[in-house]
């Protein structure tokens, strides 16, 4: 079996790593040869949304899929029809587009944040009246770990920060005062088969995941969001990954955004889980049996931000799982992760900050 993957970033370099096992052969399709993929798989070299670059993938594979949503969708649909690519187009498309993404979650009943959109310059003047302040503004495509995003609290900001967005299409988003971020990720198979993972708790800084700990165990918002989950994906007749990110209130959930893919929240069930989200995601997309999602016991994610720490200083630390994805050095960006495993939630505490206090 051959797959055909978009991206070759750390995504794909562990949807490869779990296709070993299973007699999964992948190939990448990425505009840098030295993306962390390549160390694993072959790589193509060459611009994403070509579509002699697409086809030329097409054609050593049997299904396509991809790492992250930043892809033409107009370049998808022009490769070799014969060539299945999941997640569906339509999905993609969705959740590029901010505006389509809320319009999906009212559509199926999904709280959201209140919103304006931002088209022209006299739609900046109803975003105080509408919705108060402060205010997320965000680009209605592209933005990525906080990328294209300003918090803005006056008139004044708000068009100073439309304005550093080149006034692209964009919406405004109340600001949502909540107790913790949650993410839900599940996995559809081929006859609409579809199994979930347990929620799990994040912490973003600067609109960057840092940390994920599972599962945030309540039964109650477990099944509310996994029933939304099943809606989405059955509205696209879904096939892969999908996750979803959710502000947890005083009110209940409010959804944040999907991602239609392997996603970050994710990393903890390599070690953490019977069967990890890319494995799952490539038994999802060539139509095999699913995985049990069942953690062992209470996993956490670490994200190293910018800088790898010390190989050494984190293989003393016992029973950590560490994952370098062989990139430089760059500020935001995410280089590598930590998993930590425990039979109790509370010795798993004990266990991230004593890793955040030792790798400093």
């Amino acid at each position: 079996m051959k797959i055909g993957i978009i991206g070759a970033g750390q995504l794909g370099r562990m949807l490869a790593l779990a296709g070993y096992p299973l007699g999964i052969n992948c190939t990448f399709l990425d505009s840098d040869s030295n993306s962390p993929a390549g160390l694993v798989s072959a790589i193509h070299v060459g611009e994403m949304d070509n579509i002699n670059h697409l086809d030329s993938l097409a054609a050593e594979v049997d299904i396509i899929t991809y790492e992250f949503e930043n892809i033409s969708v107009e370049a998808l649909k022009a490769i070799n029809p014969s060539v299945q690519i999941y997640p569906q187009i339509t999905a993609l498309a969705t959740a590029q587009d901010r505006l389509k993404e809320k319009q999906l979650f009212e559509s199926i009943g999904i709280p959201t944040a209140a919103y304006v959109q931002i088209n022209k310059p006299e739609d900046l003047k109803s975003v105080e009246k509408k919705l108060g302040w402060p205010v997320v503004l965000k680009s209605r495509r592209l933005g990525y770990d906080g990328r294209s995003q300003h918090v803005v609290d006056s008139n004044s900001s708000l068009k100073s920060a439309w304005d550093s967005l080149k006034q692209v299409p964009a919406i405004a988003e109340s600001w949502v005062n909540f107790e913790r971020e949650l993410s839900l990720i599940g996995v559809r198979g081929i006859n609409g088969e579809i199994v979930c993972y347990p929620l799990s708790e994040n912490v973003h800084k600067e609109g960057i995941l840092r940390t994920t700990v599972a599962p945030y165990e309540d039964t109650e918002l477990h099944n509310i969001a996994q029933n939304w989950l099943f809606s989405i994906m059955e509205k696209f007749d879904y096939r892969g990954v999908l996750t979803v990110e959710f502000f947890h209130t005083e009110q209940g959930l409010v959804a944040n955004e999907m991602a239609p893919r392997v996603h970050n929240s994710g990393h903890w069930t390599i070690e953490g889980a019977e069967t990890s989200q890319f494995e799952n995601h490539l038994r999802a997309v060539l139509g095999l049996p699913l995985g049990d999602t069942k953690p062992r016991g209470y996993a956490a994610m670490l994200n190293f931000i910018g800088n790898m720490p010390s190989t050494i200083d984190a293989l003393k630390i016992s029973g950590a799982h560490l994952h370098d994805y062989c990139k430089k050095p760059r500020l935001n960006r995410k280089v590598g992760h930590l998993t930590l495993l425990a039979n109790k939630r509370e010795d798993l505490l004990k266990k991230i900050a004593y890793v955040k206090e030792t790798l400093n």
